[in-house]
């Protein structure tokens, strides 16, 4: 594996209980996550029993198969930049992977915001995924009664489900996971107990397909599945209130043909400023105007947007703007009217711009 940045960074999120430790524990006996840094939050709350060989100093745990493991000292971003500083030191051979696991009551966003944001990290670092993972036998009263737990459901890219040999009632357990699969529709869903939920299956979400060494934008979206779907949901008998997941929403925005960039930016601008916290997760591709050749590649959780990358060129053939977005308590109307207004226009002058932000329907019927 290479040790050449950005190296990818996996987050491994899941309600108290989920089995975030036992899965850990699993995934790093598979030599694929060689070269890897775990970073958690307290040794004594993750057992990794298996592997341990020597402690190092500064909160460093060698393991067996060349992993690491290693606490979150004061910040995030201070484990993270050490990590850095000990590969370019020499004091780490080769690091190809980091997995964070969050603790179990953890809004996920924080996390991803310290590798996209930070000014040092962002080029050291990439954000792969998100792995959530839940509790067949108590995951649906866990996502009723904190939306934490619904939060970090909606912002993954693979949802593992745990425990399922473990429920009383098959029932309840397909109703869970439809419920899950009306929270994130983009999201693969995934059983713990599958042999074939393995590294491959997990990691590895983001734009480039490691099968086919190429960018996937349909896969990477999961647009198929996230274009329009609503919160609401039928259980049939076990139908129940449940009351965060109509807050909730997941939708696409398509818009054909090429966009300025300063239009685009006015709509992030606007829509960050507006509604930012209500943003879990933005994905995206765009047909710029100044170079359509080249699509741009944007990604942003909450206010916070990654440095958009650029492609060589369209890897699937189909050109034009698709966004996915993730939002809980944002008004769709808003956002679909605002897209609309920038994207309806060659260009955008300085008095429009002032009138979205007085009032950003105002140039949607022009």
């Amino acid at each position: 594996m290479s040790s050449g940045f950005p190296i990818a960074v996996s987050v491994l999120t899941g309600f108290l209980g989920a089995g975030k430790t036992t899965l850990l524990n699993r995934l790093l006996r598979d030599p694929a996550l060689a070269d890897t840094a775990v970073i958690i939050n307290e040794f004594g709350e993750v057992a990794i029993d298996h592997l341990l060989v020597e402690q190092a100093s500064d909160g460093i745990i060698q393991l067996s198969d060349g992993c690491l493991c290693c606490t979150v000292r004061g910040e995030l971003v201070d484990t993270l930049a050490d990590l850095v500083d000990r590969l370019q030191t020499g004091r780490i051979a080769r690091l190809a992977r980091v997995v964070i696991e969050t603790t179990g009551l953890a809004d996920p966003a924080p996390v991803l915001q310290s590798i996209m944001a930070h000014p040092a990290l962002v080029h050291a670092f990439r954000l792969d995924g998100v792995i959530t993972l839940v509790d067949a036998v108590n995951g649906n009263a866990t996502l009723d009664a904190h939306v934490e737990a619904v939060k970090q459901v909606a912002v993954a890219d693979r949802i593992v489900l745990t425990k399922a040999d473990l429920a009383t009632d098959p029932r309840d357990v397909e109703a869970l996971r439809a419920r899950l699969r009306q929270i994130n529709p983009g999201a693969e869903l995934l059983d713990a107990g599958d042999r074939r939920t393995d590294v491959a299956a997990l990691f590895d979400c983001g734009l480039y397909n490691p099968a086919t060494k190429s960018a996937d934008v349909r896969r990477w979206l999961g647009e198929e599945a996230a274009h329009d779907h609503h919160g609401d949901h039928d259980h049939g008998d076990h139908d129940h209130d449940h009351r965060h997941d109509s807050r909730v929403r997941s939708y696409s925005l398509v818009h054909e043909g090429p966009v300025p960039f300063s239009a685009i930016e006015m709509f992030f601008d606007l829509l960050r400023s507006a509604h930012g916290e209500r943003l879990l997760r933005m994905k995206g591709v765009i047909e710029l105007l100044e170079d359509p050749s080249r699509p741009l590649v944007v990604h942003g959780v909450q206010k916070i947007l990654h440095p958009p990358a650029r492609l060589p060129s369209w890897p699937d053939g189909q050109r034009g703007t698709r966004l996915v977005l993730i939002t809980l308590d944002m008004p769709e109307d808003y956002v679909r009217r605002l897209f609309a207004a920038v994207t309806s226009r060659p260009s955008i002058d300085t008095p429009d711009r002032a009138a979205l932000e007085n009032n950003p329907l105002a140039i949607a019927g022009r």
